[in-house]
């Protein structure tokens, strides 16, 4: 792999960890998603019209509609349970796990379904991802009587492997998708998808909050019902646009060096690479954030992390 391209990539990685950052430390973090993607759908629809354009396709694949339809509701699915995650645990505690999933489905997929086979190396990098995800997430704490983890870690645990959920189905999607049209014009398209959806989600929880004005939030968090009703407009039109849009612009610039880098270098070069942001964000996290209780917590955090990080390079190494 080009030098450039690996530093490409590791700035790549930089920029998706400082916007999970600003995410979490929105004050709501599902409505600050949906103005970034709105700013990232502004930002990133003309560059694909004018990709399309350059490639003089005659016309859009019908199954590039549907795919990119899908993806788009998928990925408004990853923001919806990413920011119910991110309302209740730790960044350091969401993000290895959200992130350090989607592989593992991705090989259970691949190996049960698709009679797909792993290498030593892939097998090792897999237990590696397992230690590492089931030892931060601790789920043999929750069938304790006295568990060590809250409510809330418990459900932020949850949300996040729902994250690693979406991400992996969306990554399948995506896949297909980007073949069958322009990739920047397929991204336009997904992107422009799943702000809709996205926009459209928060205005259903908006009007059941001014349906329902004094119920106390459940055991599911969305991550906007303590917003004050303003109605649907007003909840999205508020005095932090500038912490969303960079936060869209972001997204954007990322996902469009990932586009440059697969010209270039391999799935198998390109993704352990950009896992390299779960190490920043747990360290961002633990020690920044101040979310460990001892040091030795922190050292187990980023040892955990770091174990996610090995494992996703092993079994990236298999492909």
């Amino acid at each position: 792999m080009p030098p450039a391209i690996v530093l490409l990539l590791l700035f790549a990685a930089l920029m998706h960890a400082t916007w999970n950052v600003l995410l979490k430390t929105a004050s709501d973090p599902l409505r600050t998603a949906g103005r970034s993607m709105l700013v990232g759908a502004c930002a990133l629809i003309p560059v694909g019209l004018l990709g399309f354009w350059v490639s003089n396709q005659p016309v859009i694949p019908a199954e590039a509609w549907r795919l990119s339809f899908l993806s788009g509701l998928l990925e408004a699915a990853y923001f919806i349970f990413l920011s119910a995650a991110y309302r209740r645990g730790d960044l350091s505690l969401v993000y290895p796990i959200a992130r350090g999933t989607a592989p593992v489905l991705a090989v259970g997929a691949g190996v049960l379904i698709l009679g797909e086979r792993l290498e030593l190396a892939g097998w090792i990098g897999v237990g590696l991802l397992l230690i590492g995800i089931l030892g931060l997430q601790k789920p043999w704490a929750i069938l304790r009587r006295s568990s060590q983890l809250s409510r809330h870690t418990r459900e932020a645990a949850g949300f996040a492997l729902l994250t690693g959920v979406t991400i992996a189905s969306y990554s399948a999607v995506d896949r297909d998708g980007a073949r069958l049209v322009n990739p920047l014009f397929y991204a336009a398209m997904l992107q422009a998808f799943m702000t809709i959806f996205l926009l459209l989600w928060i205005g259903l929880v908006v009007f059941r909050e001014r349906r329902q004005p004094a119920r106390k939030p459940g055991p599911i968090d969305t991550g906007v019902q303590e917003m004050p009703s303003e109605g649907p407009l007003g909840r999205l039109l508020g005095h932090v646009w500038i912490r969303a849009g960079i936060g869209g612009l972001i997204t954007v610039v990322a996902y469009l060096i990932v586009l440059v880098a697969y010209r270039y270098a391999p799935l198998t070069a390109v993704a352990p690479l950009r896992e390299s942001a779960i190490v920043v964000i747990s360290g961002w996290g633990t020690y920044r954030l101040k979310e460990a209780v001892n040091r030795r917590d922190a050292a187990t955090r980023i040892g955990l992390a770091v174990v996610v990080v090995i494992g996703a390079v092993l079994l990236a190494a298999e492909g």
